[in-house]
């Protein structure tokens, strides 16, 4: 993904556009806000974040109508809000802006493992051997803290998973 945002932000920027880049996520914003963190993205718009106030005006209030002429927004995949309900919103309320749309979707997926990537596979590979050694079923194998863990599936797919609010905030200072 930051590699595509790369990509994107060149454009961005030499023709002063704003880019809504679409990205996996429907239910779960973590891979949209962990993407604009690490890209440098001005923001990203996730599930998690829907309080009653309207993330893409209070963006739009604090970051490209105040100091910048183009910027990326990372927008969760969603069937009712991802990236053209937000761009066709900028066009309509705000016309004096050049919006573009990116959708990665599957484009994110693959791409060469890093080093963590074979280790942690190496590592969750043993857990699972282990597990089905020690007659262990309807389990996830996992590595929190370094540890191997096995976590129960109905843990694991449950729709409730935590989420780290001081993200946004990270994102929010950095995005100034």
């Amino acid at each position: 993904i930051v590699e595509c945002v790369d990509r994107i932000r060149d454009t961005a920027q030499s023709h002063e556009r704003i880019f809504f880049v679409e990205v996996m996520g429907r239910d779960a914003g973590f891979l949209a806000q962990n993407s604009a963190i690490a890209s440098g993205a001005e923001a990203a718009i996730i599930p998690e974040d829907s309080t009653d106030v309207d993330q893409l005006a209070q963006f739009m209030e604090r970051g490209i109508r105040k100091s910048k002429r183009s910027c990326i927004v990372i927008v969760s995949e969603s069937p009712k809000c991802g990236a053209i309900y937000y761009a066709d919103r900028v066009k309509k309320e705000f016309p004096q802006f050049d919006v573009r749309i990116s959708i990665l979707g599957h484009l994110q997926r693959g791409g060469r493992p890093t080093a963590r990537d074979r280790i942690l596979a190496s590592c969750t590979g043993v857990g699972a051997i282990d597990a089905i050694m020690q007659g262990q079923r309807n389990i996830m194998v996992g590595v929190r803290n370094n540890e191997v863990v096995y976590v129960p599936l109905s843990e694991a797919i449950r729709s409730d998973k935590p989420f780290d609010r001081n993200l946004i905030k990270v994102l929010n200072e950095l995005s100034i």
